[in-house]
């Protein structure tokens, strides 16, 4: 994992009242003014700890919000970014990365946060919008320039003649869409269109075993094409394009429809698979950490902006699909291309079951892949 980030270190003076206020300066408080008598901090700074596509998404927002921000509040916010595989960073907010908020692939990473270290509250996905998810995207194919292998839809990566690069479901996020989005077309395929609703029907049991059998060895034969599990979804996307190795990439169509305009130089091009999986990423004020440091107020408004017109036109800008604004998915809907998506929460009982079901050492995915040799 590559933490980009700077933290200060700890002042640890006592308190001075009436002129300024030393206090941890992880939390960003470099000065302070007296307005009536009133102690107002004249700059702070916000760690996002986020998951690997998003760095160009919040090199724009965070600008966006700091200067929304200033004039709202008169305060200077600097805003520092982490990134790295979502799993991966979910576990160094829980071994000590000092994040504010948290923005991160699944909200399974996020409840791993709040279960293993008690830094977020256990109802964190209640406290914002549309489940605290302020965009969407789902999952798309790279493949290579006149697409010399003819890949078409998710049937085509278990041919012994197809190489897939997808990163690791134990430490990136967007593997497990990508691993859930293979299981749930086959159970599509095998019980039809109807399937969600088949799966809930008690009189289908049989045929739903069934379809599960044939999803798990399809996903097995995906893996058996798998030369290298990098950690994340950027490494993944490095060892496609610049190490040249696997015939197709799996990845966030948000972070493939990003690189869209250089796809042809680089000798790429991409495809769309008819059927596929709804991904919604989602963002978490890291409780006790704002609570401590005295950021809250901040943290709750950087990520309520995300909901905001200017957020979620920036949100489009940057090919995630946005949840909330209309005005924003109206402007941005001719760049996502028409697909079947299915949810999670339909297919697999949210995240919590589908991560004990597949994802926990001695699940699914290790009973199926085993590592080249």
């Amino acid at each position: 994992m590559s933490i980009r980030f700077r933290l200060s270190g700890f002042i640890r003076n006592s308190v001075l009242f009436f002129f300024f206020l030393f206090a941890i300066a992880g939390c960003g408080v470099k000065q302070e003014k007296q307005t009536e008598g009133v102690a107002v901090q004249e700059s702070v700074t916000l760690l996002n700890v986020s998951y690997d596509p998003t760095r160009e998404l919040f090199k724009e927002f965070n600008a966006a919000f700091s200067e929304y921000w200033k004039k709202e509040s008169g305060q200077v916010v600097e805003i520092q970014q982490s990134h790295g595989g979502s799993g991966s960073q979910s576990r160094a907010v829980i071994g000590g990365l000092d994040a504010d908020v948290v923005s991160l692939a699944l909200a399974y990473d996020v409840d791993a946060i709040s279960e293993h270290s008690g830094l977020i509250v256990e109802d964190w996905q209640h406290r914002l919008a549309n489940n605290s998810a302020p965009y969407a995207s789902t999952l798309a194919f790279l493949v290579r320039k006149g697409n010399p292998k003819n890949i078409r839809d998710w049937f085509d990566l278990s041919r012994d003649d197809v190489q897939v690069i997808t990163p690791n479901p134990k430490t990136s996020g967007v593997a497990r869409w990508n691993y859930l989005a293979m299981w749930g077309v086959v159970l599509r395929k095998e019980l039809g269109p109807d399937f969600v609703s088949r799966m809930k029907d008690p009189s289908q049991i049989g045929e739903v075993e069934m379809a599960q059998v044939k999803a798990k060895a399809f996903v097995a034969s995906v893996y058996r094409n798998v030369p290298v599990l990098d950690q994340g979804a950027r490494g993944a996307t490095n060892t496609f394009i610049q190490r040249k190795i696997g015939d197709v990439l799996i990845n966030w169509e948000n972070e493939i429809l990003l690189g869209g305009k250089e796809l042809d130089e680089a000798g790429l091009e991409i495809v769309i698979p008819p059927v596929s999986m709804l991904a919604e990423p989602v963002v978490a004020v890291v409780d006790k950490n704002v609570d401590r440091k005295g950021t809250r107020k901040v943290a709750e408004a950087y990520l309520l902006f995300l909901y905001s017109e200017i957020g979620q036109d920036i949100v489009g800008k940057h090919y995630y699909r946005p949840s909330v604004s209309e005005k924003a998915r109206a402007k941005y809907k001719d760049q996502f291309p028409e697909v079947e998506l299915f949810s999670i929460d339909d297919v697999f009982g949210g995240w919590k079951k589908a991560s004990a079901i597949h994802f926990v050492d001695g699940g699914t995915f290790d009973q199926i892949y085993a590592p080249k040799k």
